[in-house]
């Protein structure tokens, strides 16, 4: 397995555990609410499962716009995340994790569209 397919396999994954765990449990709504965007939390975790089953079937079956997509897709939406919890005043701990997926599906983006 590659670097890129293990990013894909990352995110995708990640992506779909974040959101079956918004269904799940009052944790990631209760994050939301503290955002002050609860009126958004069904659309971003909709957006986040189709850009994770769009990464996996765009790898898997080679579609690769699909791919590129939703790397893109995914990664504007953690840039959102990250800015959101810049304004909330969320310590670098806890910002990490979005920014760290941003440049993942970043990474995932450039790859497909110039290298892949």
């Amino acid at each position: 397995m590659s670097a890129f397919e293990f990013c894909i396999l990352l995110s995708g994954i990640a992506f779909l555990g974040y959101s079956i765990a918004f269904f799940t449990g009052p944790k990631m709504k209760a994050e939301f609410k503290r955002f002050g965007l609860e009126k958004y939390a069904l659309l971003t975790v909709a957006f986040e499962i189709i850009g994770a089953f769009g990464l996996l079937l765009g790898y898997f079956l080679s579609l690769k716009l699909l791919l590129e997509i939703s790397a893109i897709g995914l990664s504007i939406l953690m840039l959102l995340g990250v800015l959101v919890r810049l304004k909330v005043k969320d310590g670098l701990f806890v910002t990490m994790p979005a920014f760290f997926f941003f440049l993942l599906n970043a990474y995932i983006a450039w790859y497909s569209i110039f290298i892949f």
